[in-house]
């Protein structure tokens, strides 16, 4: 599974760079396969075509405000103590067919969105009006329920309007023949929206990949669940799936699989027919109970060679989450990831290769998390393994461009991960970072 320029020094000793590792994965990795999806169904996927606009977005002058759609010379010089007086002809209701036609000296009462009728160059608010009552100024319309006596008789009109005032122009959103929305943009609820009012039904898109994750561990415990004797709470399955939809996928979470090599590969051949990437979790180091490797490289054949498939593990030239495999599994040669067992190694590692694979599955351009320049500002220097890239969480401000560390070192302080929004980097060559020295921040929030 290796790059076409990585060192052909393949053996166990051999460090992978973070570098090399990820372009393994992307190289492994393609957009999967477009469709059509109704509206709701494509939340959250990438179009692969421009949408261009079919018709006009409004489709007509209509009315921003509830009041009356007069001509501006009815009302021009109107005023609280000469108000201008006219006779209301009808009800102008949105989504109304037939209009009636606004002459000299008549007004229509009129409804946000309802079509501007003919004849009518402006719309007063019921506000600037007596709302057809005679009375002061009014607050509010008589129910249409009211009506003949709200659609008609007259309306005195306090405020003069100009020409266009509080009319919404055909066309002022989108004009038909407009970009609507690029092929590469993910869907979110304002691009739904629009979809939906310039009259699309559907849209031609990459789906979410459905990415199923396994924690793996005899000593893991379901949250909820009686702690026994050397048992710890299974949270690495949940922090991947949350990290995985976040990132846009689907995620399925699959409970903590034993210690045992068959019942581990019988889970993930289970799994295959929902998934367009597999992440497992624990079990890739070199302990007599890491099953991983045993398990992973029976199914990643079968009982057949299967061409191409199969699982690299490697080791890597960082902290943390040194123990890294990577391959494709299955007839369909579906991409797996297997990431370390230590709570931080594996966040670290999903950030640095599972969310990139993700975000390629989705066919878009940007795989990784945003990057940024900070000065540390801390007590002390920050110490880091000579030759390993060092990942430390970190507490970025974007107003002073600083960065600070959150916790310790330590791969399984999952209370410091929790309060930290963004990753450190130390490079392979650095050794020492001084208070005051600028450094790269990975940006997760």
């Amino acid at each position: 599974m290796s790059s076409p320029d990585a060192p052909q020094d393949t053996g166990p000793h051999r460090l992978w760079s973070v570098d090399e590792h990820l372009a393994d994965v992307l190289a492994a990795v393609r957009p999967l396969e477009p469709i059509e999806l109704q509206l709701l169904d494509a939340q959250g996927c990438v179009l692969v075509e421009d949408v261009t606009v079919p018709v006009a977005l409004p489709p007509f002058d209509n009315s921003s405000m509830d009041g009356y759609a007069v001509r501006v010379a009815d009302v021009q010089g109107a005023s609280e103590e000469f108000p201008a007086v006219l006779t209301v002809i009808g009800d102008v209701a949105a989504g109304s067919g037939e209009l009636p036609t606004v002459g000299p000296g008549q007004a229509a009462r009129i409804m946000t969105g309802a079509p501007l009728p003919p004849g009518a160059e402006a719309v007063v608010p019921v506000e600037w009006t007596d709302g057809g009552t005679g009375g002061g100024a009014a607050s509010g319309m008589t129910p249409a329920s009211a009506a003949p006596e709200g659609a008609g008789g007259e309306v005195r009109v306090h405020r003069a309007a100009e020409a266009r005032q509080h009319v919404r122009s055909r066309g002022s959103d989108v004009q038909a023949g407009d970009l609507a929305l690029a092929a590469g943009t993910v869907l979110g609820p304002p691009q739904i929206a629009l979809l939906a009012a310039i009259g699309r039904g559907s849209v031609r898109v990459r789906p979410r990949p459905r990415v199923v994750v396994l924690s793996t561990g005899s000593e893991l415990v379901q949250p909820g669940e009686a702690l026994g004797a050397g048992s710890i709470y299974d949270s690495n399955s949940f922090a991947l799936a949350a990290a995985a939809r976040d990132a846009g996928a689907i995620a399925y979470r699959v409970g903590a699989v034993a210690d045992d090599a068959d019942t581990l590969r019988a889970t993930i051949e289970d799994q295959l027919v929902r998934a367009d990437l597999l992440v497992t979790t624990g079990g890739v180091s070199v302990g007599a109970y890491d099953v991983v490797k045993e398990a992973l490289t029976a199914v990643a054949t079968g009982s057949d060679e299967v061409d191409g498939a199969g699982i690299d593990f490697r080791k890597l030239a960082m902290q943390p989450g040194k123990p890294q495999g990577f391959g494709t599994v299955g007839p369909d040669h579906t991409p797996l990831l297997a990431l370390p067992g230590n709570p931080v190694s594996s966040y670290v590692s999903f950030e640095l290769f599972v969310r990139p694979a993700i975000r390629a599955l989705m066919g878009l351009p940007d795989v990784s998390r945003p990057a940024v320049r900070a000065v540390l500002k801390a007590d002390r220097a920050i110490g880091s393994p000579a030759g390993r890239r060092q990942f430390l969480r970190g507490a970025y401000d974007a107003h002073s461009g600083t960065v600070s560390p959150v916790g310790g070192s330590g791969s399984h302080l999952i209370a410091a991960l929790a309060h930290a929004d963004s990753l450190m980097v130390v490079p392979e060559d650095v050794t020492t970072v001084e208070p005051g020295a600028e450094l790269e921040v990975v940006l997760l929030g």
